[in-house]
This record gives structure tokens, C-alpha cells and sequence, in this order.
């Protein structure tokens, strides 16, 4: 079994400033074996963590649609911010990837895809998996909404710490099969147990003056 967590930032996004050294320290205390790096529109620092850590890392990315935010999982190439939606599942589709949804329904998030996009994407059979449990989400009630519209769908859930900081790291996991491929990973999370609590709401405060630090820069 494999304890992974499938959604931390690095230094590449705009909003975070942790070092993959950092990274590495924090994932090998809290005993994780898996992480996925999705940063905002990047992969280099997934790229660039998979040459350092002694542990499994999953290239992928948040995109920002003109709708909300799409990862993709097991990228080769990164998307542009900016993509819409069709075309960035294309995109992802294109590389064998994954396509999942990350913080639905959470209100108090901007960058959560559209209610109504998301409906739509999981009519048209769209979606791989949906992050059903995301541990920067402040309200539960976003969580079960999310557990419910993947059972609806028979869409595998997801559970990330979101992290932005160290501290972060861990706070929400998959323990899960071991699994070496895109396809094996969505056998193996449909398995899969999730684990985690709730972070604090001031680790948005570091994710903003990180993110006002970077626009000065």
C-alpha cells in the first residue's frame, strides 16, 4: 500500500514559496510514499521533484480555464493558464493523462470549475476523477457534496492537502494500492482509503503574500 498525497505546490506556482528539499523533508516524516505536484500552470517543479525524491512523484498540473481549474495527472507537457476547457481536456487526453477535478464545490474558492461545467463535463463522460476531499476546503458540506457526485458518476475520489506550506503536507491522503501507471493508479484509487483533516484557514494567508510577493517580483 502507498499513502499518497495527490495535490502539494512547490516554489513554481505563484501563490507558494516552499523548496522541493523542504518538500522532501516533510513528505519523509509524515511517512508518505506518494505525492502528486501540481502546481498552477507549470510542470517544471513536478519535473524537477521527480529527479530529487526518494518516493513516487506524479507529474501534474492545475490549469486555469476561463470556467475554474482542471488538473491533469501523469502529464508529459504542461498546459497555458488560459486554455479553455475543451481544449485542456484535449490536451490532457492527448497524453494519456488524467483528468481530475479538484476542489468542487467549495463556495469560497474562485478557481473552482462551474457547477454547471462540472455537470456538464461528467454527462458527456469527460471526468476521470473527482477531488472529493481537500483539506484547504473550509466547509464539509463541500466534501459531501463531492463524495456524492462521484458516487453518482462512479467517478474515483481523490483526497490532497492542498499544501502551500510544510506544515501542510499530509494533512489529507489516499492510502491505496501500489501502482506504477495511469491506468493502475485509477484502479487502484477506486480502492483506495481517504485519510486527512481540515487545515487551518490562515494557511491562505501565507498563499496570499507569497502570491503579492511574486507579483512584485
Amino acid at each position: 500500500m502507498v499513502k499518497a498525497d495527490l495535490h502539494i505546490h512547490t516554489r513554481y506556482s505563484m501563490d507558494c514559496d516552499m523548496q522541493l528539499e523542504e518538500i522532501i523533508t516533510r513528505v519523509k516524516a509524515r511517512g508518505l510514499s506518494c505525492i502528486a505536484i501540481a502546481d498552477h500552470g507549470t510542470i517544471e517543479g513536478a519535473l524537477a521533484m521527480q529527479k530529487l525524491a526518494p518516493f513516487k512523484v506524479i507529474i501534474a498540473e492545475e490549469v486555469l480555464t476561463p470556467h475554474g481549474e482542471i488538473m491533469g495527472v501523469f502529464l508529459k507537457e504542461g498546459i497555458p493558464s488560459g486554455t479553455s476547457v475543451p481544449e485542456t481536456i484535449a490536451r490532457i487526453r492527448e497524453q494519456n493523462a488524467v483528468v481530475l477535478i479538484p476542489h468542487p464545490f467549495d463556495r469560497f474558492r474562485p478557481s473552482a470549475l462551474d457547477g454547471a461545467m462540472l455537470v456538464e463535463l461528467a454527462a458527456k463522460g469527460q471526468l476521470d476523477v473527482i477531488e472529493v476531499f481537500n483539506a484547504r476546503a473550509p466547509l464539509y458540506r463541500s466534501t459531501v457534496k463531492a463524495r456524492a457526485f462521484a458516487r453518482k458518476h462512479g467517478l474515483p475520489a481523490s483526497a490532497g492537502s492542498d499544501a502551500h506550506t510544510p506544515h501542510e503536507i499530509g494533512n489529507a491522503y489516499v492510502e491505496m494500492p501500489d501502482f506504477n501507471n495511469r491506468d493502475e493508479f485509477l484502479k487502484s484509487l477506486a480502492q483506495g482509503r481517504i485519510i486527512g483533516h481540515r487545515t487551518t484557514p490562515l494557511a491562505h494567508v501565507n498563499s496570499l503574500w507569497a502570491r503579492l510577493r511574486s507579483n512584485l517580483r
